[in-house]
């Protein structure tokens, strides 16, 4: 199989990005807030905290956006919420020729979206489609969504703008924040959407960042107290953030280690081992014999996660051991017979590669 991962950052990237980041919050705040746990509720003047308010001013400076904001539901309901607010009802989507995440496939039946498919991978392709459909707005998610996907996603995203003009481009940024160069907003889409938990943040968070139009809207009907994401959980927003892409970068480093060890024979038994996003960027390890199942089973008695958290949240520290996504089942037959998927999460490469060793040899 062939696959196309996106293209990591460097660790000496990533600590850039560390460093512009601690630079943002420096221009903000004030030294003495960033030691608090912030403030609360609907202040007058801002209706929502003022500690919440300074970290979306953060976010957006460091994302070189017009606005940031930070909401209740994570990634599903950023995505969710972006989409009201730049479609009109009932509007026609673009989306790629490929499973929609079924988390936004129920956002597109509650609001009533239809949807127009081009093949990513293919930009004359897409062209044909968007000089012959009518659209209202686009949605570009920037990892992988099938085995074979190899689109650049700010060529997509400047070929929707120069064939369909004027419509909103809505990025689904999850799994790709702090680990490549550039998020959809920073590619040339009007809205980036991105779960925080994904980069060490709190539970349930999501960001959406990008056009200002489009996030004042959202502000207007986001008045009621219970939907402010409170001062003291923005700020945790931020400091997961902080630590994310180096952490992101290390286990990309870590990735591409094992892999060429697996491939240069390091453990008899294994056919191939190969780099893939799904949804994350893993290691898929595929055996000589179909002892998948026996591999995870004796992966998590060693001390393996036996499935994800929050893909890569601050509470998965032990590289996970676990079956092939359901993308990758549905594209091909049997291969979770004998294949794994490995995230290295904290890891190092040598814990991963004796878990491995030692789970094959029971």
């Amino acid at each position: 199989m062939k696959t196309y991962p996106l293209k990591s950052i460097t660790v000496e990237e990533a600590t850039e990005k560390q460093f512009g980041l601690v630079d943002a919050i420096t221009q903000v705040f004030e030294g003495k807030d960033i030691l608090t746990r912030g403030d609360l509720g609907v202040v007058p003047g801002y209706n929502q905290p003022i500690t919440t308010h300074k970290v979306e001013k953060v976010l957006a400076r460091f994302f070189d956006a017009e606005a940031a904001m930070l909401i209740r539901g994570a990634g599903t309901m950023a995505i969710r919420l972006a989409l009201h607010a730049a479609l009109p009802r009932n509007a026609t989507l673009l989306v790629h020729e490929a499973p929609v995440y079924p988390t936004t496939q129920v956002t597109l039946d509650m609001l009533g979206i239809k949807t127009v498919v081009a093949n990513f991978n293919d930009v004359k392709e897409l062209q044909k489609v968007l000089e012959n459909e009518t659209i209202d707005g686009a949605l570009v998610q920037l990892t992988r969504q099938k085995p074979d996907d190899s689109y650049d996603s700010q060529a997509v995203i400047e070929c929707i703008k120069t064939f369909a003009p004027n419509r909103p481009i809505i990025t689904d940024d999850n799994y790709a924040v702090m680990k490549i160069s550039k998020i959809g907003c920073e590619q040339g889409a009007n809205l980036s959407c991105f779960s925080t938990f994904k980069v060490l943040g709190p539970e349930g968070v999501g960001c959406i960042v990008g056009d200002q139009k489009y996030i004042d809207i959202l502000r207007k009907e986001n008045y009621s107290g219970g939907l402010q994401v409170q001062g003291f959980e923005a700020l945790d927003v931020l400091r997961g953030m902080v630590y994310a892409p180096v952490a992101l970068a290390l286990s990309a480093k870590v990735t591409d280690e094992v892999c060429t060890r697996l491939n240069e024979g390091e453990i008899p038994g294994i056919k191939k081992a190969f780099i893939a996003n799904a949804q994350s960027k893993v290691i898929l390890v595929t055996f000589n014999k179909p002892i998948a199942q026996k591999v995870l089973e004796q992966a998590e008695k060693l001390g393996s996660a036996p499935n994800p958290v929050g893909a890569e949240s601050k509470y998965e520290i032990v590289p996970m051991f676990y079956r092939v996504s359901g993308t990758f089942r549905a594209a091909i037959p049997n291969v979770e017979t004998n294949t794994i998927r490995i995230n290295p999460m904290r890891a190092g490469a040598d814990t991963i590669i004796r878990i491995l060793k030692q789970a094959m040899e029971v």
